[in-house]
């Protein structure tokens, strides 16, 4: 942690959501005149997407049917924590972007599934904000939660996750439901051993809850609105939380536990903005003054 130079970690899986929740952290950022920088955990991948068949290919050959991009292996974890420790030190860093699609190359100028060249952060950011699938990790070799100032886990109930993530990569990425869903299988493992243990390291997890059926998410024929969703938002440490507060704001919100509030899913947006705001502020207030 680093008071002079913050870090705001957004820890979720794919199709956890992380994304629509950089979108409210961006409206935080403009309203209030917060120049950031950006990395995407993608970014922090060993391999390119050829390499990354060929990798998996190879270790299915030898039996391991558990290899992903959620395993830590899949990752350059030590590169991530090199660039949290030089920006909590010094405001600089590193990074680059993982090509997704045609129009992400059409921009960039780098084909699909190619990473573009590592670039240096802009000079004078007041903070740096990390969104992917490893920003909390405690392992062996790395302690990414130590150097986070705010750790924020988005944890949707499993089954609405695999409806979210099936329905994207179908739509946005062109794979088939049965190719998605063998992904989902070969996760598992990391799932279980790399991804969830994060959310124990988290300061605050936003786990949406469908009030809808979803008990077989691979049929499903459409994603569950907000509206038909609750949010639970646990704050590990809930001292100086005005829930009060935060319940008076938030029309339809109640506490479950002392540390516990649960939401309209269609207020989510609202209650990262009342709870994130101050938090923001009070970060780079204090970076500027030390």
């Amino acid at each position: 942690m680093s008071t002079k130079h913050p870090i705001i970690s957004v820890t979720g899986s794919s199709g956890a959501g992380t994304s629509t929740v950089k979108k409210t952290f961006d409206q935080i950022f403009r309203r209030e005149g917060i120049t950031s920088v950006s990395i995407e955990g993608d970014a922090f991948h060993r391999y390119n997407r050829a390499d990354m068949r060929a990798e998996l290919e190879r270790r299915q050959a030898d039996g391991d049917h558990t290899f992903s991009h959620f395993s830590y292996d899949a990752n350059e974890l030590g590169e991530l924590e090199r660039v949290f420790r030089e920006y909590s030190q010094t405001g600089k860093g590193r990074t680059r972007t993982y090509v997704h699609d045609a129009e992400e190359a059409k921009r960039t100028g780098v084909p699909p599934g190619e990473f573009t060249a590592w670039a240096p952060f802009p000079d004078d950011s007041d903070l740096l904000f990390y969104e992917g699938l490893h920003g909390s990790v405690v392992n062996d070799d790395v302690n990414l939660a130590a150097l986070a100032d705010l750790k924020i886990g988005v944890v949707p109930v499993i089954n609405l996750e695999w409806i979210q993530k099936i329905h994207r990569d179908r739509e946005s990425r062109g794979y088939s439901t049965e190719a998605v869903t063998e992904t989902i299988l070969r996760r598992m493992q990391a799932y279980v051993h790399c991804i969830c243990p994060q959310f124990s390291e988290t300061d605050i997890n936003f786990q949406r809850v469908p009030v809808v059926d979803t008990s077989n998410p691979f049929v499903a024929r459409w994603i569950p609105t907000p509206d038909e969703s609750l949010v639970v938002i646990r704050f590990k440490n809930p001292r100086g939380i005005d829930f009060p507060y935060l319940m008076s704001m938030i029309e339809g919100s109640w506490m479950t536990r002392a540390n516990s509030l649960v939401i309209p899913g269609g207020k989510m947006d609202l209650a990262m903005q009342l709870i994130f705001t101050p938090m923001v502020i009070r970060l780079v207030r204090e970076a500027k003054r030390a």
